[in-house]
C-alpha cells in the first residue's frame, strides 16, 4: 500500500531534474523589476523579479556580478539573461542570472563605454590637464536648471558656507535631446562672467535622464574651458563622462558647493590662526632688535663717545710725527749729498777739470799714432785685402784673383799673376 508514495525529496529531484533537461529553460531572458535586492558580503546577489502579476526568485554569484556596470537597487527595471533551476531545500524555482542590463538601456551602456574609452586614449581624462580649483572663489557660476532641488541646494549651501561669493546661474536644459548643446552653449558663455569656478550639474534621475553629461560634445566644452570646472551630476554612485573630464568630481550638487567654497568658520580660524603666528612672529623680532639695541646702547663707545676722538686725536699725533721726522731725515740726506758736490774741485775748477782732460786726451792720441795703420803705410808699406779682408799669406791667394792695395795716397785693383 505505502510503496506508491514518494518522498518530498524525490518529488523536487524529479522536478528538478525535468527542469535541468528542459533545453527551453538552459537559457531563459527574462525583464521585470528587482525587489527584495540583497547583496552578500562574499557578493553575490539574491533578489526577486517581479511583473504586475508573478514573480520569480533570482540568485547572480560574485563571479557574474563583477561584468555588471551598475548597482542594482528595489525598483530597478531590469534585463537578465539566465536559466530556470530548482534549488531543493525549499523546492522552489529561480534564475540563475549570468548577464543583467537596466531595461531599455543597455545599448546606452555600451554606447557610455565606447565614448569613455576613446576619449581617455585622447587624454581628455589627464590628471596633468586639471586645473586646481580655487580656495577662496569671489565669483562660482552654476550651469543646471533655473528650477528643481539642485539650484536651490548649491545656492543654499553657498550662502551658509561662505556668503561673499557671488553665484552666477547659467540656465540650461539638463534632460532631454536640446539639453547637451544647451550645457555647450552655456559653458562657453560662462566665459564672459569672469569666474573663479565653475559648476556643472544637476540632481539624481535614471540614465536616460542625466544622459546629455554622457554627451561627447559636453565633453571636448568641459576639457576646453578655460575656468576650472566641477561636475555635479546626480548621486554618489552615478558616474558620466563629464565627470572624468571635469577638473573635479563631486558626488552631488551639494557636494560641489561644498567644494567650490571654503565654510566661512574655518576660514575665520586660519585668519585667527594667522593673527596668532603674525603677533607671535612680530613679538620674536621685536624682542630680537631690542635686545640688539641694548647691546648697542651698553658699547663703551656709546658710553664715552669723545673716547673715539681721542684715540684718532692720538694716532694723528703720531703720524704728523713720523711725517715731520721722515721729511727731515729725507732733507739731510739730500743735503749732505748736496754739500758733497758743491764741495768737489768740479765746481770749484771748472776750467782746470777741462785742461786735464784735454792733455790727457792729447796723450792718448800720441800713443795711439804709432800704432795706427795709416803710419805704416806712411813709411812705405801697403795692405792687401781681398773681398773686404786683409791677406797676410800668399797662399791665400790664387792666380788671377782680383785683390785691392791700399798705399799712403790711395787705393788700386791689381790681379794675381
Amino acid at each position: 500500500m505505502n510503496d506508491k508514495y514518494i518522498t518530498v525529496t524525490q518529488l523536487t529531484k524529479y522536478i528538478k531534474y525535468k527542469i535541468d533537461n528542459d533545453v527551453n529553460l538552459q537559457q531563459v531572458f527574462l525583464k521585470g523589476e528587482i525587489s527584495n535586492f540583497k547583496a552578500h558580503s562574499r557578493g553575490h546577489y539574491y533578489f526577486t523579479i517581479k511583473d504586475e502579476n508573478s514573480r520569480i526568485n533570482a540568485i547572480m554569484f560574485a563571479t557574474q556580478t563583477k561584468k555588471i556596470k551598475f548597482v542594482p537597487t528595489d525598483g530597478m527595471k531590469v534585463l537578465v539573461t539566465g536559466k530556470i533551476s530548482v534549488y531543493e531545500a525549499n523546492g522552489g524555482y529561480q534564475i540563475y542570472v549570468s548577464d543583467m542590463l537596466e531595461d531599455g538601456v543597455g545599448n546606452l551602456y555600451v554606447a557610455y563605454e565606447q565614448l569613455k574609452k576613446k576619449l581617455e586614449q585622447e587624454g581628455l581624462f589627464a590628471k596633468s590637464h586639471k586645473k586646481q580649483i580655487p580656495k577662496i572663489p569671489k565669483r562660482v557660476g552654476v550651469i543646471t536648471a533655473p528650477t528643481g532641488a539642485a539650484i536651490r541646494d548649491i545656492i543654499s549651501t553657498i550662502k551658509r558656507r561662505f556668503p561673499l561669493t557671488e553665484i552666477i546661474l547659467l540656465p540650461a536644459l539638463v534632460q532631454g535631446a536640446e539639453a547637451a548643446p544647451s550645457i555647450v552653449k552655456q559653458i562657453k558663455n560662462a566665459e564672459n562672467f569672469n569666474l573663479d569656478t565653475l559648476i556643472v550639474g544637476r540632481g539624481g534621475g535614471s540614465i536616460e535622464d542625466m544622459w546629455c553629461f554622457n554627451d561627447e560634445n559636453v565633453a571636448y566644452a568641459i576639457y576646453t574651458c578655460p575656468i576650472p570646472v566641477i561636475s555635479a551630476v546626480g548621486h554618489e554612485i552615478d558616474f558620466t563622462i563629464a565627470d572624468f573630464v571635469a577638473d573635479l568630481r563631486a558626488p552631488t550638487p551639494t557636494g560641489a558647493a561644498e567644494l567650490a567654497v571654503p565654510n566661512k568658520l574655518d576660514v575665520l580660524n586660519y585668519i585667527e590662526q594667522l593673527g596668532i603666528r603674525s603677533k607671535k612672529i612680530i613679538k620674536t623680532k621685536l624682542d630680537f632688535l631690542m635686545q640688539k639695541l641694548d647691546q648697542i646702547k651698553n658699547k663703551h663707545i656709546l658710553q664715552n663717545p669723545l673716547s673715539i676722538y681721542e684715540v684718532k686725536e692720538q694716532q694723528f699725533d703720531i703720524v704728523i710725527d713720523k711725517l715731520k721726522y721722515s721729511m727731515q731725515s729725507l732733507y739731510n740726506v739730500k743735503e749732505k749729498k748736496y754739500l758733497n758736490i758743491v764741495s768737489t774741485y768740479v765746481f770749484k775748477e771748472p776750467l782746470k777739470l777741462i785742461e786735464q782732460k784735454k792733455n790727457r786726451y792729447l796723450q792718448l792720441i800720441s800713443k795711439l799714432e804709432p800704432l795706427s795703420p795709416l803710419s805704416t803705410i806712411k813709411r812705405g808699406y801697403g795692405i792687401v785685402r781681398k773681398n773686404n779682408k786683409v791677406i797676410t799669406r800668399i797662399k791665400d791667394l790664387n792666380k788671377q784673383d782680383q785683390v785691392e792695395l791700399e798705399l799712403s795716397d790711395g787705393v788700386i785693383n791689381v790681379e794675381v799673376l
